[in-house]
């Protein structure tokens, strides 16, 4: 049987196996999994592995996904190689790909799984170094062409697939490993900074130099308004908490403490951003009207999720979305995902666009 193998936070398995078993289901495309909880990915077995992959664009809680062609067991690590060589052969004449772009030795995020990280990390040269010599690997990394990925569970086993350029991942296994910037208040500007790469795409930096004013509401201390700062964007930092004074200096800022969900901007801003703790039916409804009454232009926003009913919740709030965008905005973009960095909560991305006037 062939399967897809899905990348995803730790501890959110269940959510990930239910959204591809209720998005494949309505394709006709039905499968199973035995999930290894806080292991950071779920095997979805499916005789429709294609059909399922092809899903990973509308999916929330995956990060990263391809379809398993290949599996291999009992691996003699005096010579894990050779049989492996030999399935990517098999694999080359399934596929039709006669090149792969690159290649990945890949494995799980959960904690149980990193003396198995150290031997893929080493692992990756030998087999890139024999494709190479086989033909089979072009001689500089190609991202425009399929790549070969392995997943090692253990040492001893491992699973193979091809992928297409079109639904991988911008990161490795979707980990987006952003460097910290030492002047930004907390880390949480890492969240925004993902968020912009992931839903604006390549010319993201490019986008933000067109945009010049921004709503941060639930500010402090900064952490998102640093990240709006430094892209030369003004911004209203809405919150009753004190702001980091390095920050304020820059006069980019201006501090607006007042309640969140009441105050309103005198004219309408570029973006409105938004990481408060509250309900987040609370939350998305607040940032539909800012967009809808043409306070702002596009909005990103965290929604923190129950954790006993986070998939329930997301799917309440998004059917209740997608209801009033049919309506009022069909031209929106309306998307979502659980970033790297977001923990229990998603990231949601909102841009009503063709707003006349």
């Amino acid at each position: 049987m062939s399967a897809l193998l899905m990348y995803c936070r730790p501890g959110f398995e269940k959510e990930c196996l239910a959204e591809i078993s209720a998005a494949a289901a309505e394709r006709g495309c039905f499968g199973w999994s035995n999930l290894e909880m806080h292991s950071g990915f779920v095997l979805f077995e499916t005789e429709q592995a294609d059909t399922a992959y092809s899903l990973l664009p509308s999916l929330v809680f995956c990060r990263d996904a391809w379809p398993v062609r290949q599996r291999l067991q009992s691996l003699n690590p005096k010579d894990r190689l050779s049989p492996i060589l030999s399935a990517v052969e098999a694999l080359v004449a399934e596929s039709g790909v006669k090149c792969f772009g690159g290649v990945s030795c890949e494995y799980a995020e959960g904690d149980a799984y990193h003396a198995t990280s150290k031997f893929a990390g080493k692992f990756v040269n030998p087999l890139r170094q024999a494709l190479r010599n086989s033909g089979l690997l072009t001689k500089k990394e190609n991202p425009s062409l399929p790549a070969l990925r392995l997943f090692f569970k253990e040492s001893s086993s491992v699973l193979m697939g091809v992928d297409k350029p079109a639904l991988r991942s911008r990161w490795p296994m979707g980990v987006a490993r952003l460097k910290f910037p030492p002047s930004a208040p907390s880390r949480s500007t890492l969240k925004l900074e993902e968020a912009f790469i992931y839903f604006l795409g390549n010319d993201w930096r490019q986008q933000l130099e067109n945009h010049h004013t921004a709503v941060d509401l639930g500010a402090a201390p900064g952490g998102w308004t640093w990240q709006l700062v430094n892209h030369k964007m003004y911004v209203h930092a809405v919150d009753n908490g004190p702001m980091d004074a390095k920050l304020m200096e820059t006069a980019l800022v201006d501090h607006v403490q007042e309640d969140g969900f009441v105050w309103k901007p005198k004219k309408r801003v570029d973006w409105l951003v938004c990481d408060m703790v509250e309900k987040p039916a609370r939350v998305a409804r607040l940032m539909y009207e800012w967009l809808h009454e043409r306070h702002a232009d596009a909005a990103i926003f965290n929604l923190k999720l129950p954790m006993k009913k986070r998939l329930h919740e997301w799917q309440e709030i998004k059917e209740q979305l997608e209801t009033r965008i049919a309506a009022e905005h069909p031209d929106a973009i309306f998307r979502a995902r659980h970033l790297y960095h977001d923990r229990e909560e998603i990231t949601v991305y909102l841009n009503l666009r063709n707003q006349n006037g």
